[in-house]
């Protein structure tokens, strides 16, 4: 399921943010908190309002973006399969060793 990020989102640690900020260790993580990132204008006021992206504000987010936080730049097509939904953030929170 990470396949469709991968072409915006790294997820190796210390790795560099693309078009879209690194995802390593998300899952726990301060919204609109990787420094090497810069946010839009939208994600930031939601980081005022949300503090820590938990397992489920990601599902809701990836479920349709635009519709948790209005005015993202994240344009992605919303993941509406719960299944998918489910395995990309197991897939997120895994500890990968590294």
């Amino acid at each position: 399921m990470f396949r469709k990020c991968y072409g915006c989102h790294s997820i190796e640690p210390g790795g560099a943010a693309q078009n879209g900020p690194n995802l390593h260790g998300i899952v726990g993580r301060r919204i609109a908190s990787e420094p090497e990132f810069d946010y839009s204008p939208a994600m930031e006021a939601f980081a005022r309002r949300e503090e820590v992206w938990t397992a489920e504000l990601l599902a809701r987010f990836v479920a349709d973006p635009e519709a948790l936080v209005p005015g993202t730049d994240m344009f992605v097509p919303p993941v509406t399969d719960p299944e998918e939904r489910a395995a990309l953030i197991d897939f997120l929170k895994a500890d990968r060793g590294n």
